[in-house]
């Protein structure tokens, strides 16, 4: 299917694919690479890192391994460089909302909390900030979960778009001349 989308985008003289991220923006053109890096390093550690929904549930247990009770463990994978291993978690979690529904990631480079403040912006409209979900996830724990946070993402992206595909195919029906045949 999604070549199928390439070859018609392509035809119409539009890129192939969209961009992963705001070509303005420095630190929206890091979430992708930390991303990576982030499944590289939950992967070196047995942890399902291959950019799947259910893959989100492996960053429920990361937290709750080495960070419960929201306090990182000293020696654990959170006790040291916190704020970069929770930008990585953001943006693996962002990165597999964005490759389900499309996306965007867009930041402000001024911002002094940029990296905190990144968004995703989804193909639909909406827009998601997975960076302050992983802190929230630190401080208020499993009810912060973040595969509950991905899962419900990518359904409302979807009941989003086929809303907006449904309604696009009633304008466009009732725009078509009707000819009604009597049967005889």
């Amino acid at each position: 299917m999604a070549a199928l989308w390439r070859r018609i985008r392509t035809k119409l003289g539009m890129p192939a694919a969209l961009p992963a991220s705001d070509p303005a923006s420095e630190i929206a053109a890091e979430a992708p690479p930390a991303a990576d890096w982030m499944a590289t390093a939950l992967a070196s550690y047995s942890y399902r890192a291959d950019f799947s929904l259910a893959s989100l549930r492996e960053i429920d247990r990361f937290f709750d391994e080495n960070a419960p009770g929201g306090k990182p463990i000293r020696d654990a994978l959170l006790g040291e460089d916190l704020p970069r291993r929770l930008f990585g978690l953001g943006a693996y979690t962002g990165e597999v909302i964005r490759r389900r529904c499309g996306g965007l990631w867009t930041g402000n480079d001024a911002d002094p909390e940029a990296p905190f403040n990144l968004a995703l912006r989804l193909q639909q409209g909406s827009t998601i900030w997975p960076m302050q979900r992983m802190m929230k996830r630190l401080t208020n724990g499993p009810e912060d979960s973040v595969y509950f946070y991905g899962y419900v993402a990518v359904r409302e992206a979807r009941r989003q778009s086929a809303l907006r595909h449904f309604w696009a195919a009633v304008e466009w029906i009732g725009r078509r001349p009707c000819v009604l045949r009597r049967r005889r």
